[in-house]
């Protein structure tokens, strides 16, 4: 929600998880080689979405999720996605907060490890020194907070909000 919420706001164009659109045609139910499908038709669908950005290009998810998941569910990662976790780094990662409260939804995993999930992501964008900030805070504020680290980063550079 917080990635289309960021493009109206700039009004730019944003990409959604295509694990949902994946899953939402091919059931629920996967196996691991589906996840390197799913990393791939994630990287197709931010290169058609990025010739249509204006300003910024807001991706709800990305490479370091995907790689996760897979380490979480089947204790190992696709060298593709490794090398794309690598060679694909975005200006910034916002990492939203486990600060809202869990919401079922038949696609979603793991409810139970939503902290350790959320340590492994800071981990591992700590590990790389990615740039990241932790997304905090209840419906409109949270937007609001997002909003002020993507500004304090790219204060310098001129986006179009009109």
């Amino acid at each position: 929600m917080l990635a289309e919420q960021l493009a109206g706001y700039y009004k730019t164009v944003w990409v959604p998880e295509y694990a949902r659109e994946y899953l939402n045609v091919y059931g629920p139910s996967y196996n691991e080689k589906d996840i390197l499908t799913i990393a791939q038709g994630q990287l197709e669908c931010e290169m058609k979405a990025m010739v249509l950005a204006s300003g910024y290009l807001f991706c709800d998810t990305e490479f370091i999720v995907t790689k996760i998941w897979s380490e979480v569910k089947y204790g190992s990662c696709h060298p593709w996605i490794k090398q794309q976790v690598e060679r694909h780094i975005y200006d910034l990662y916002l990492l939203c907060d486990i600060d809202l409260p869990w919401e079922f939804d038949p696609l979603r995993e793991h409810p139970g490890l939503r902290k350790e999930l959320f340590e492994l992501y800071c981990a591992e964008l700590n590990s790389r020194g990615y740039p990241f900030h932790v997304i905090r805070g209840l419906g409109r504020d949270r937007l609001d907070n997002a909003i002020s680290v993507i500004s304090e980063k790219f204060e310098n550079q001129i986006v179009n909000t009109d």
